[in-house]
This record gives structure tokens, C-alpha cells and sequence, in this order.
């Protein structure tokens, strides 16, 4: 007879998490079907009312719905489905930031790596990453060859990046900045964010050709003038110069320390003297034991985006930035989604 505790929290959680990779996919093929998006119009339906509208036959829709009734994200009542408010709010909407985008791109690129896990930490490479055409060393490289993919991907990242956003946006060591320059800037989101928040702000975006050009269709005329691309290497080339501030978002946690520090010497060098740097992302606890957002992160790092790299602890980057020359650094913790911003100036 097992000694542990049906009420034990650890135990709870590891029950939903051998179950937990059939039922995200429940969960995510639901979102893809509208399934949360017709309960939102039609709350209460029947299964017959929700069979009519959602192309599954009757029988694995039950089981689809028993599934995601068991995540608590359907409720049901007198053979009548509702979304659970999480739901309602997360899933049901089909807005900019909705959790069906994540959930999707997260189900096409992301987890299906994960079964490859145990080969790829064995050898210490991304291995996951076979699985996409072309050679280059990473999959933002590689996501190039597959127009559709990449696109799904930049959903679901402009999604993440747009629930946790403001927490960057609102910061007032953002208000006295003229000219940020993005780094790593993926299709804009982040900086459509910012030039919306401060009219006077000029933004330059520099990232690959290929997502540049994203984030040339996603910006709006009545901001063109201020958002610029600067499509290149992030690497190779010299960063673009004046700029009074650099802007890593979940940039650099994709690396290992040489390069991190290779970029932070290339911000110091193209910033002028009290010049800023901001660097925002995912941060781990000190002690490295919490954080489930940074934890699937540096997973997925590891096993498929760059075979290194994770949502390193904010006391990392405040080493990193002051070997660089950066004074007055600092972190702000705290923020949602595990997530941290660490401030450097240039002497």
C-alpha cells in the first residue's frame, strides 16, 4: 500500500502530470476546433448543438470533451457545456493575445520536440532541431524554409510577448528613452507596443531578413515613421548606431554565456555615454529550484531552439553586464510570468 498522501501537493501533481501531454493536446485541439469560441457565442450548447458546428464525429468529440471537462476548462451541467471563466477569458477569444495561439504553437513546434529530450541532453545538442529542414544552428534560422510554421510560431510568441508586455512598457525608466534600438526584435510586437505607449519614441527592430519582413507587414502606417527594421545578424554585424538605449526581450536567454556577453559588449560599445540597456525575460529563482514557465523554457532551448541557454537568474545578467562596463545595474523582479527586467548604464 502506497504511504502517500492523497492531499499531498507534490502528489497531486505529479497524477496531472503523467497525464498532462495527452490532455494539453485535448486542450489545444479544442482551441483549434473553436470549441471555446462556440461556447463563448453559445453558452449552455448541447454535445448535438456543439456536434452540428465542430467537424469531429460524434463519438471522439465525447471523448475530446470528457478530456478537457477533466482539465476543468469545460464545465458541464445538465448535458450543457460552458467554458470555465480561465477559459472564457484565455482561450475563448480570438484577439492578438489569446492563449489559442500560444497553445497552437506551442502543439506544432514546440512539444513535439520534447519526445526527443533524453537523446538531445545526452548529447548535448539540440537534436530536435533534425527535424526541420535546412543546416543552420538554430530554429529561428531554419524557420525561414517554412513560411506557414514561422508564421504560426510568431503568433504564438507575439502572444506570450503581449501578456507580459506592459510590465515592460509601463516601466518609467522607459519614459526618458528616444531611440531604442530592439534587439533580436522578432516581428515587432514589443516595439508596436512601446510606440504606441510613448508618441515621441523612434524604435529600431533588428533581427533576421525573414522576420524583419514580419515585422515590416505588422507595423501600421501611422507609426512607420518611428519603427524601422534593420534586418542582419544580430551576431555578425555591427549594431545600428544611435540609439540612446538597447532592448534585449527574450533575446539572450537563448544563448550561452560567451554569446550573452559577446552581445552585451556589442550594446556597450554602440551605446553613448549614459546610454541604457534593458534586459527582459524570463528569469529562474536564485537557487534555480522554481519556476514552471522558465523550466518547459530552457527545455525547449536546449532540446530544439539553440542546444543551449535557459531563463537564467537575474543575478547572471547583473555579473555579465558589469564585466561589460555597465554601472548602476540593477534587476526588477517580481513581474508576471516569471519574469524579470535588469537595468545597466554606460559610464
Amino acid at each position: 500500500m502506497s504511504s502517500l498522501r492523497e492531499d499531498d501537493p507534490v502528489y497531486e501533481r505529479f497524477r496531472f502530470l503523467v497525464n498532462a501531454p495527452a490532455l494539453f493536446n485535448a486542450v489545444a485541439t479544442a482551441a483549434e476546433l473553436d470549441v471555446f469560441a462556440l461556447l463563448a457565442t453559445s453558452p449552455g450548447a448541447t454535445f448535438e448543438e456543439i456536434g452540428a458546428e465542430v467537424p469531429v464525429p460524434a463519438h471522439q468529440l465525447r471523448v475530446l470533451l470528457q478530456a478537457v471537462c477533466a482539465t476543468g476548462l469545460l464545465e458541464k451541467e445538465d448535458g450543457r457545456y460552458r467554458n470555465s471563466p480561465v477559459a472564457a477569458e484565455l482561450l475563448a477569444p480570438d484577439t492578438p493575445d489569446s492563449w489559442r495561439h500560444i497553445l497552437l504553437g506551442w502543439k506544432e513546434v514546440y512539444y513535439p520536440a520534447f519526445a526527443r529530450m533524453t537523446e538531445a541532453l545526452r548529447a548535448g545538442r539540440n537534436v530536435a532541431l533534425d527535424d526541420h529542414p535546412g543546416d543552420e544552428p538554430t530554429l529561428y534560422q531554419r524557420l525561414s524554409h517554412n513560411p506557414e510554421l514561422e508564421a504560426v510560431f510568431h503568433r504564438a510568441m507575439s502572444a506570450f510577448t503581449l501578456r507580459s508586455a506592459d510590465a515592460l512598457v509601463d516601466r518609467p525608466e522607459l519614459a526618458g528613452v528616444r531611440h531604442l534600438l530592439d534587439v533580436g526584435g522578432g516581428d515587432g510586437t514589443t516595439s508596436l507596443r512601446l510606440a504606441a505607449r510613448y508618441p515621441r519614441l523612434r524604435l529600431t527592430v533588428f533581427d533576421m531578413p525573414s522576420v524583419s519582413a514580419l515585422a515590416r507587414d505588422n507595423t501600421a502606417p501611422d507609426v512607420s515613421d518611428r519603427v524601422r527594421t534593420h534586418p542582419g545578424d544580430i551576431f555578425a554585424d555591427v549594431f545600428p548606431e544611435g540609439a540612446d538605449a538597447v532592448l534585449f526581450s527574450h533575446v539572450l536567454e537563448i544563448f550561452a554565456e560567451e554569446q550573452i556577453v559577446h552581445l552585451l559588449r556589442k550594446a556597450y560599445d554602440a551605446l553613448p555615454s549614459g546610454g541604457r540597456v534593458f534586459v527582459y525575460g524570463f528569469n529562474v529563482s536564485d537557487d534555480e529550484t522554481s519556476g514552471l514557465f522558465s523550466a518547459r523554457l530552457g527545455l525547449y532551448f536546449n532540446v530544439l531552439a539553440s542546444g543551449q541557454g535557459m531563463a537564467y537568474p537575474a543575478k547572471d545578467y547583473e555579473t555579465w553586464l558589469r564585466r561589460v562596463g555597465f554601472t548602476e545595474v540593477r534587476t526588477i523582479g517580481g513581474l508576471p510570468y516569471e519574469h524579470g527586467l535588469t537595468l545597466g548604464t554606460k559610464s
